[in-house]
């Protein structure tokens, strides 16, 4: 009888309708929250100036730009390589991690040598007892951990040494983790020169304290990421 009576009268209807109201304003909050989230979540990656850049020939090289993201966007990376040519060619790649929890420095150089060691498979050997990891400040005020390993280049008859250094820190600023990997060949075995060249090297690892290898100045390439 209740139930016929509230047909009659539409309360029935209105009960219905308030529940439908509910589960609008529900997703709706929902949505919003989530775009809140999202737009929170922006990346701005850290890179390397261009006037750090130019003077030496490095440039980004823009076919390597790369990026992506995981879960629904909430976690997003960018990376940036820069290189130069010649006889003693370098890279380095710069990228940036915005995750929901912030990576602590035990997981970020773990990252660091899983990154590092990728190279493996694409024809660089690196001698493990070479391995150096020591802390610095960069110019943008963090404090880093970073690894450096010697090796060769395999893919090329003869092979050529070369240098690696992976650095990473945390920006509490712009909440992002960053990674830095240089590689930077030192011979040129392939023009019958055995001495060694570490000028494009210098360039990736120079530091105002000459930390590394006591290569000083304020032009190195890691020191001058901006991050925020």
């Amino acid at each position: 009888m209740h139930g016929y009576l509230d047909d009659v009268t539409g309360k029935g209807d209105a009960g219905e309708s308030r529940i439908i109201y509910i589960i609008v304003a529900f997703i709706i909050v929902i949505i919003v929250v989530f775009a809140v989230i999202l737009s929170t979540r922006q990346l701005t990656p850290a890179y390397v100036p261009d006037d750090v850049l130019i003077n030496d020939g490095w440039a980004e090289n823009l076919t390597s730009r790369d990026e992506g993201s995981h879960l629904l966007g909430l976690e997003k990376w960018c990376s940036l390589t820069y290189d130069v040519e010649g006889r003693y060619p370098a890279y380095l790649t710069v990228t940036t991690y915005k995750t929901l929890l912030m990576m602590d420095e035990n997981e970020l150089m773990d990252k660091t040598t899983e990154t590092i060691k990728k190279a493996l498979q694409h024809g660089i050997a690196i001698d493990n007892s070479s391995e150096s990891t020591k802390e610095r400040v960069l110019k943008n005020e963090h404090k880093t951990t970073y690894i450096i390993y010697s090796g060769n280049d395999t893919t090329k008859d003869p092979h050529e040494k070369i240098k690696i250094i992976g650095e990473a820190w945390n920006c509490g600023t712009s909440g992002t983790s960053i990674i830095c990997i240089g590689l930077a060949q030192i011979t040129d075995y392939a023009h019958n020169n055995p001495n060694e060249n570490t000028t494009q090297w210098e360039k990736i690892v120079r530091d105002r304290n000459g930390m590394i290898d006591d290569f000083a100045g304020e032009d190195g390439l890691i020191y001058n990421v901006i991050c925020h």
